[in-house]
């Protein structure tokens, strides 16, 4: 299934129904007044945030959805039927704003919470309100108000704790598959990752955590260029960042730049997704004898002056595998965690 992270849709509550004229007609009564009733008011539109969706392809093939219209009043002060309310299902995570005006309406963030998006009209009133001791009679009733009209732009941003960061190539995709169930493609060349993946990571039968990858990050991405940029808010819910860097991929230098140049696109785009907690993943040790390994991750981590945490690992072999998943679920777990410093 293609994913789409953005959709418009046009949402149109019911109209009210119309109050009704109508006058008592019973055998021993020839003059038994009005008895209009009034009319049912319009359905409304409610957003439902719905678990198993992660994706809002749905709403390129369908746009307009609209709740149904309140009956018509009936005599015997008989009301209409209320119209039945339209409830759309879109993916927990989903932001709502109003596309005319910018305005957020609301955050999905929780399956099963319902959002109204639209009014549904009140019915109008039947001639029965209206009668008096100076009018008898009444011959007028009230229509229904409109329902209301919106157009929303729906904006998701997945739900996951653990968001992967970093160059194409630099192993996020073999990561994720390692450590989750998640299948993304994995090849030997860049931008194999089209769009974001989710998977769970199972520590033990109680306790697991959601991994977010998004597509690699190149230079002049804040200012459009390449895919990952465009899937960065799917980060901004996480509550870790895992920085991917391929350790074989040149000496300490390039490796150095590698990382700078991922960490200035992610600032460009938000200082707040900046700041997040992170850790720093150096990945393929496989492809590097250990003294190689020590040495290349010496150099990089003083050259950044980090001083979070560090895990050489292989997601080809799963060496170094464990110690991270067990660090990212003490850290998740923690209510006190103190964030990875950032460099």
């Amino acid at each position: 299934m293609k994913f789409v992270d953005e959709a418009e849709i046009q949402v149109e509550a019911g109209d009210g129904g119309r109050g009704c004229v109508s006058f008592r007609r019973e055998k021993y009564l020839p003059k038994g007044g009005p008895d209009g009733g009034d009319g049912g008011d319009g359905g409304d539109v409610y957003l439902i945030a719905t678990e198993g969706l992660n994706t809002l392809v749905d709403f390129r093939h369908r746009r307009i959805f609209r709740a149904g219209r309140g009956e018509n009043g009936k005599g015997k002060q008989m009301s209409g039927k209320r119209g039945e309310d339209c409830r759309i299902p879109v993916p927990v995570g989903t932001l709502v704003y109003d596309a005319d005006t910018g305005e957020l309406i609301g955050d999905l963030a929780q399956a099963g919470q319902a959002l109204l998006v639209a009014k549904g009209g009140r019915g109008g009133l039947g001639n029965v309100h209206f009668k008096s001791s100076t009018n008898r009679a009444p011959r007028q009733a009230t229509p229904g108000m409109p329902g209301e009209r919106r157009r929303l732009r729906l904006e998701l941003k997945l739900l996951a704790d653990v968001g992967l960061l970093g160059l194409p190539n630099a192993g996020k995709s073999s990561l994720i598959c390692r450590i989750s169930a998640a299948r993304p493609k994995v090849a030997d060349y860049p931008f194999t990752t089209l769009y974001p993946h989710l998977g769970v990571v199972r520590i033990d039968p109680l306790r697991s955590f959601v991994v977010a990858d998004i597509p690699g990050i190149i230079a002049g991405a804040a200012q459009g260029a390449g895919l990952g940029i465009r899937f960065l808010k799917h980060l901004s819910r996480t509550r870790l960042l895992l920085h991917v860097i391929d350790l074989a991929a040149g000496d300490s230098q390039d490796l150095y730049q590698n990382a700078m140049q991922v960490l200035t696109e992610v600032a460009n785009w938000s200082a707040e997704l900046a700041q997040k907690p992170r850790f720093l993943v150096l990945n393929k040790i496989d492809l590097l004898s250990p003294a190689e390994v020590e040495d290349r991750a010496k150099a990089l981590i003083q050259a950044l002056g980090w001083r979070g945490p560090v895990f050489k690992v292989s997601a080809a072999t799963g060496a170094g595998i464990t110690p991270l998943i067990h660090a990212i679920g003490q850290f998740l777990e923690s209510e006190h965690a103190e964030p990875a410093s950032v460099s």
